[in-house]
């Protein structure tokens, strides 16, 4: 046992390896008690802190499945996500009681978790399974409601043990920044499968570009995974010129195009941005570009990890040439189990094994992977999936507006924001309709730029909605229009 290293640290406080197997039993001894049964779903609407470490690792320690709630959510989302997900028990910080409550949901406070950081060590009475899902997480897709993307015990290890092999800069010991929030696919992985390695990783309660450089000064961090947003933050910072970042030896960037500036910028203070290719159905990342090829090649996304089947199929299901674009298809032991309670999108996504990711790609002659675009109707933002479905159905709901689509602007801090263009009788306020979205979706949901069109919004030969029609109408309007947010 790694007893008194570090495992996980936030805010100067440690948590060490001892402390949370105690912590965790603990709090998976009180579940059990409370009356929660294998398969239960634990509820967490919170941002990053010990207490929430403890009591996501004590529910799957008590055989309960942990249903982190994206503490951006608003009551209307969280009202949806929780409809499907049924939690047995549901806890939240105070920061965000009120949201739960909103939607329906009585939480138990974080508090509650922070008591039981000290006391007598517990063993839970539940006998882990390997098959048994320990996590859904929400994801946005082509659809207008999140799915739940359910993990298992054995899906979580496989993707850890995929690092081990491969990469040897996260060896046990290894000190790994974490900017991510535990509720998205990122933050959660980041700690089941450091932890299992044996790392120290060092979290924040949320991303602040200072804070996050001298943390990676102060602590000496090796390796450092983030949407390439986070690195642009940093690196505009004007103290960056002069940090000392030589301890870095494994860095990644995916969920958005990674620029040659970028790269270069880095570059500058000897750290290498490997470029990544992955989503939350695989579990994170599903490739990633070799370090000696990355800046040669900023395009493209490397090859498949160890434990990663990557094809690029036709229509068809035959395998695209070198070269020609197709859909990209991977399969590995750590993918997803399926959607939560959903098994028509389950069956739409996992074909004969392979998961198929609704993106284009292409693979060239020595098998790395150049992402080109998305089948799936989504809009990326700063790492974070939106569905456009789901802004549509909510512009939608706003009187005066007949129709809308969601499409994707440039950012240039985030990569892509929500753009709207809508047909109604008139033009519509604005405004309202800016207070209306940001009442029921999450902050980065809300459009930035709206757009009237005076005539209806053009459409295919089978009726519906043209949106390839649409992106090319307004390809370019963000740049002539004020944004209204």
């Amino acid at each position: 046992m790694r007893g008194d290293q570090p495992a996980v640290v936030l805010d100067g406080d440690v948590l060490t390896y001892r402390d949370y197997h105690d912590w965790s039993g603990r709090v998976a001894a009180m579940l059990i008690a409370d009356g929660l049964q294998p398969g239960d779903r634990v509820a967490i609407c919170a941002t990053n802190s010990l207490a929430y470490v403890a009591l996501i690792m004590g529910t799957i320690r008590a055989g309960g499945i942990v249903n982190p709630v994206n503490f951006r959510y608003k009551p209307r989302e969280i009202a949806e996500l929780v409809e499907t997900t049924e939690p047995a028990i549901s806890f939240a910080d105070p920061a965000h009681s009120g949201n739960m409550t909103d939607a329906g949901v009585s939480p138990r406070a974080l508090a509650e978790i922070d008591a039981l950081r000290h006391g007598a060590s517990v063993t839970p009475s539940h006998d882990p399974q390997p098959d048994a899902p320990v996590v859904i997480i929400a994801t946005s897709g082509s659809t207008a409601k999140p799915k739940g993307v359910v993990f298992t015990n054995r899906s979580m290890t496989a993707y850890a043990a995929s690092w081990a092999v491969e990469e040897t800069s996260s060896a046990p010991g290894s000190r790994i920044i974490s900017l991510a929030p535990l509720n998205t696919s990122a933050g959660f992985v980041q700690l089941m499968h450091y932890t299992t390695l044996g790392c120290t990783i060092y979290m924040m309660p949320q991303f602040v570009p200072a804070d996050a450089l001298r943390l990676i000064e102060r602590e000496r961090i090796t390796c450092f995974g983030a949407v390439p947003a986070f690195f642009e933050f940093i690196a505009a910072l004007p103290e960056f010129a002069g940090a000392d970042l030589s301890s870095i030896r494994l860095a990644t960037a995916g969920g958005a195009r990674v620029s040659r500036q970028l790269l270069e910028t880095y570059k500058a203070k000897g750290i290498t941005i490997r470029q990544i290719y992955g989503q939350t159905e695989v579990g994170g990342n599903a490739t990633m570009m070799p370090e000696h090829l990355a800046m040669a090649a900023p395009e493209k996304c490397g090859w498949g990890n160890i434990f990663m089947d990557l094809r690029v199929v036709r229509p068809d299901g035959t395998d695209c040439d070198p070269g020609e674009p197709g859909e990209i298809v991977m399969r590995s032991p750590g993918m997803m189990q399926g959607y939560w309670r959903n098994p028509e999108e389950t069956a739409k996504t996992i074909r004969n094994g392979w998961l198929h990711s609704g993106d284009i790609g292409t693979l060239d002659e020595n098998g790395l992977l150049t992402f080109v675009d998305r089948l799936k109707d989504l809009i990326i933002s700063g790492g974070l999936n939106i569905s456009a479905a789901e802004v549509e159905r909510v512009v939608c709901e706003f009187p005066g507006i007949t129709e809308a689509l969601a499409i994707a602007a440039p950012d240039p801090k985030f990569g892509e924001t929500p753009f709207v263009v809508y047909h109604g009788p008139a033009e519509i306020d604005v405004a309202a309709l800016i207070r209306y979205c940001d009442t029921n979706l999450s902050n980065y949901k809300v459009p930035r730029y709206v757009a009237f069109s005076a005539d209806p919004l053009p459409r295919l030969a089978t009726g519906k909605l043209s949106k390839p029609a649409v992106r090319q109408l307004y390809a370019g309007a963000h740049e002539r229009l004020s944004r209204v947010r």
